[in-house]
């Protein structure tokens, strides 16, 4: 957790003063949204509701959900240039966005309150080595009916070797947590050409099964679970460009699931699960 603080402080330097265009900053400056269609269109509606956005980075999406009618709007994020380049950009645009500066795990103590909707996309919960505890913090920061959106890339494409010219299988389907992922890329997913101080990091491989299962451990219920065969990144090199801002495979290759989406309700007061009852054991 430590490599991976290091490598999004960079992240977020490099970012917050994007030469690629690639996070729009100026359409979000001017009241635009930088939510694409797929979230945009799942999330629902969201005119006066109180949200909290977890692992929010610069927060351009975080700011986007205030323009598009949200009630108020909260971001949260481990890293101190990204939180700084997040209020930066609140200010510029005049919104009364609210940023926290903390860890994902540390949440529920540093919010102090709770919201209608918690918002997670993109790269987040394969940063984090326990998708359970993740589960509960958003449980715990829901109001009783209180609904979680999550947009996430695909296990299955996580598993594949991005480096590849193909698509191929290289890494098994669930990391340990004390065995993940181990990276060193010098450059960011942007395109920027200018190199990361701190080029190592971690990942964790979360199957679907796993992220379900939490959640409803957590006492949320699930509304939906959409797969999707594009995602919001050039995962692999051979990967192009499918609608707007998206990406697919191309006709000759094989597809797979690229990206997953979940809807999931805060169970209210009075409901109750049953625990299945220890036998043996087990």
């Amino acid at each position: 957790m430590d490599a991976n603080l290091l490598n999004w402080d960079d992240r977020a330097e490099l970012h917050a003063t994007d030469k690629t265009g690639s996070y729009r900053i100026e359409n979000v400056l001017s009241g635009g949204s930088n939510l694409y269609e797929l979230e945009t269109r799942e999330i629902g509606d969201i005119s006066g509701k109180d949200i909290v956005h977890l692992q929010c980075h610069i927060g351009l999406d975080t700011i986007s959900l205030r323009n598009l009618g949200a009630g108020s709007v909260t971001g949260l994020d481990f890293s101190p240039k990204a939180i700084a380049a997040a209020r930066d950009f609140a200010s510029k645009a005049g919104s009364d966005v609210r940023f926290v500066e903390a860890s994902l795990f540390e949440a529920v103590e540093a919010l102090n309150r709770t919201y209608d909707i918690v918002y997670v996309t993109w790269g987040s919960v394969n940063w984090l080595d326990d998708v359970f505890r993740w589960a509960q913090v958003v449980a715990d920061l829901l109001r009783p009916g209180g609904r979680l959106y999550l947009a996430e890339g695909h296990p299955l494409m996580f598993q594949c070797n991005r480096k590849a010219a193909a698509l191929e299988l290289r890494h098994d389907w669930r990391t340990p947590a004390a065995r993940p992922l181990a990276w060193n890329e010098d450059l960011t997913y942007t395109g920027d050409d200018r190199l990361l101080k701190h080029p190592r990091y971690y990942e964790w491989i979360h199957p679907i099964s796993d992220v379900v299962n939490a959640l409803i451990a957590a006492g949320l219920s699930l509304d939906f679970l959409n797969e999707h065969d594009t995602v919001s990144w050039q995962h692999f090199s051979f990967a192009i460009r499918a609608g707007k801002n998206m990406y697919g495979l191309p006709e000759n290759a094989p597809k797979i699931p690229m990206a997953y989406s979940i809807g999931a309700t805060k169970r209210g007061v009075g409901t109750y699960r049953i625990v299945p009852k220890k036998v043996d054991g087990h």
